[in-house]
C-alpha cells in the first residue's frame, strides 16, 4: 500500500483539524485499554500467594494466570459480528459491565474454581475491548491523526498496566500476602466503573451509522465530533461502501482480503511471539530468578511499567511521522539484541541481575515504540469498512490465542530451558523484520475508506 494520498482521497474528515471532541471521544474509549492493561497486568502481583492459597503446581499456576487469556480468546472471537450488527458503543458497555463483574468476583472468590469463573470473564471483556475500542477509535479519526489517536488505546493499555504494578507494590506493603491478593484484583473495579459512565456518554461511531444506514444519526454523529463537512463525509463513506457492496456479501475470507487477513494474523504473532506477556505476567518471579527479593522484584517491575508508558507515549509523536514500518524495523533489531542478552546473563552460573534488568528495560522500551503501538492501530485500519470488525476479531483473536499458550506454557518452558526461552523470543523479533521487509504494506496516511483502493505491494 502507498502513503501518498491525493486531496480527493483523503475527503473532508481528513482535512480537517482534530477537534476536542474526537480526542475526548477517543481519550474515553481508550479507557478500555487501560483496564485492558490493568486487568491483564495485575495477576503478576499475586501470582505467589495464589500458588500458596490455593496449592498450585506451575502447571495450575500457568493455566490460572492463561485462564483470562483464554477468556480474551472467546471475547475477541465473538466481539466483531456484533459489533459490526448492533454498534461499537453497545459493546464497550457491555465491556464495562464485565470488567465490574470480573474484578469483584476475583477479588471475593473462596474456591480456585471460581476464581478462575471470573478470571475467564475478565478475559473476554479484554478480549472484546481490544476489537471494539481501536475500531472504534480509527472510525472517529482523520487519517493524518489516526496513527497516534488508536495509538492512545495503547498508550492507556501500558498506563493500566503501570497502575497495576503500582498497586499491586502499594498493596503488598501495607497488606498481608493472603489478603493483598484480593485487593490487588477487586480495586479493577474502580476504574471499570469509570469507563462504564464514560462509554454511556461517548456518541455512536458515524461510520458505522452510516453503513448501517442510519444517515441522519450519522450526520448528528459527525456535527457532534466537529467533522467540517458531514454532508460529503457521509458521501464519501456511502460510496465506499457500495464499492464494497458490488463485491458480494462482505466476506473476510476471499481473495480481495488475503493480504489483511494474513498481515492482521502475522502481527499479531509476532506481538507475543517476542515474549512480552511472558516479561509482564511473570516479571517479579523473573526478577527472582536473576537474584532480587521479592519486594525488590515487584518494584523493578514498576520499572519496567515506567519504561512500557513513557516510550509508548514516544511512539505516539513517531507513529504517524514515520510510518509504521519504520517503527518496527528498528523496534525488531533492538528488541532481538536485548532479549538474547537476558538469555544469555540467565544462562551464566552467577548471572548479573543489573543486566538482566537492563535487557529487559531496553526490551520493554523498544516493543513499545514499535510493535506495542503499531499493532492495535494497523489492524484496525487495514481491512475495508465492510469486514473490518471481522478482521479486528481475526487479529485479536490471533493475538490472544498466542498470548494464552505463551502464558500457560512459559513458567513450565523456562523451568526446564532457563534463559534459552529468550534466546528463542529474539529470534521469532528477528524473523519479524524479515516479513516486515518483504510482506508488510504500510498504512500510514491512507484514509480508512481507500484502503480497498490502494495497491497492495510492501
Amino acid at each position: 500500500m502507498h502513503t501518498d494520498a491525493s486531496p480527493a482521497d483523503v475527503g473532508t474528515l481528513d482535512d480537517a483539524r482534530v477537534t476536542a471532541a474526537i480526542v475526548m471521544s477517543a481519550a474515553g474509549a481508550a479507557l478500555g485499554g487501560l483496564l485492558f492493561g490493568f486487568d491483564t497486568a495485575v495477576i503478576s502481583g499475586a501470582t505467589n500467594a495464589l500458588q500458596s492459597e490455593f496449592a498450585l503446581t506451575a502447571g495450575s499456576l500457568g493455566f490460572t494466570v492463561a485462564s483470562a487469556l483464554i477468556g480474551t480468546v472467546v471475547g475477541s472471537l465473538v466481539a466483531g459480528v456484533p459489533a459490526d450488527r448492533y454498534g461499537r458503543k453497545a459493546i464497550m458497555l457491555a465491556v464495562a459491565i464485565a470488567y465490574v463483574v470480573s474484578s469483584l468476583g476475583t477479588g471475593l472468590a473462596q474456591d480456585w474454581s471460581v476464581l478462575i469463573a471470573f478470571r475467564f470473564l475478565g478475559g473476554i471483556a479484554i478480549g472484546a475491548a481490544s476489537v471494539v475500542t481501536p475500531i472504534y477509535i480509527a472510525e472517529v479519526s482523520p487519517a493524518r491523526f489516526r496513527g497516534r489517536l488508536v495509538a492512545m488505546n495503547q498508550l492507556n493499555i501500558v498506563l493500566g498496566i503501570l497502575l497495576a504494578f503500582l498497586s499491586n507494590y502499594v498493596i503488598a506493603q501495607i497488606l498481608p500476602p493472603e489478603t493483598a491478593w484480593r485487593w490487588m484484583f477487586g480495586i479493577v473495579a474502580v476504574p471499570s466503573v469509570v469507563f462504564l459512565i464514560v462509554t454511556l456518554l461517548l456518541p455512536e461511531s458515524p461510520r458505522w451509522l452510516a453503513v448501517r444506514g442510519h444517515r441522519d444519526r450519522a450526520v448528528a454523529a459527525m456535527t457532534r465530533l466537529g467533522f467540517s463537512d458531514p454532508a460529503a463525509e457521509l458521501v464519501r463513506i456511502e460510496a465506499a461502501d457500495m464499492r464494497e457492496a458490488s463485491k458480494g456479501a462482505p466476506r473476510l475470507f476471499q481473495a480481495a482480503h488475503r493480504l489483511p487477513v494474513a498481515c492482521a494474523i502475522a502481527i499479531a504473532m509476532f506481538n507475543q511471539l517476542s515474549g512480552i506477556n511472558a516479561l509482564l505476567y511473570y516479571a517479579p518471579r523473573i526478577f527472582e530468578l536473576a537474584g532480587a527479593g521479592a519486594d525488590s522484584a515487584l518494584l523493578q517491575s514498576v520499572a519496567v511499567g515506567g519504561i512500557n508508558l513513557l516510550f509508548t507515549a514516544l511512539a505516539l509523536l513517531l507513529i504517524d511521522r514515520f510510518g509504521r514500518k519504520p517503527l518496527l524495523f528498528v523496534g525488531s533489531i533492538v528488541c532481538a539484541a536485548a532479549l538474547l542478552l537476558v538469555g544469555w546473563q540467565l544462562e551464566r552460573t552467577a548471572p548479573d541481575g543489573t543486566l538482566i534488568l537492563a535487557g529487559l528495560l531496553v526490551f520493554i522500551a523498544a516493543f513499545a515504540v514499535s510493535q506495542g503501538a503499531v499493532i492495535w492501530v494497523f489492524i484496525s485500519e487495514v481491512f475495508p469498512s465492510s469486514v473490518r470488525g471481522k478482521g479486528q476479531g481475526l487479529g485479536s483473536t490471533t493475538h490472544w490465542v498466542m498470548a494464552a499458550i505463551i502464558t500457560w506454557l512459559f513458567p513450565v518452558v523456562a523451568d526446564a530451558v532457563g534463559g534459552w526461552v529468550f534466546a528463542f523470543f529474539g529470534a521469532m523479533m528477528l524473523l519479524q523484520f524479515v516479513w516486515v521487509w518483504k510482506v508488510m504494506p504500510e498504512t500510514n496516511g491512507v484514509a480508512l475508506e481507500n484502503m480497498d483502493l490502494r495497491g497492495t505491494g510492501a
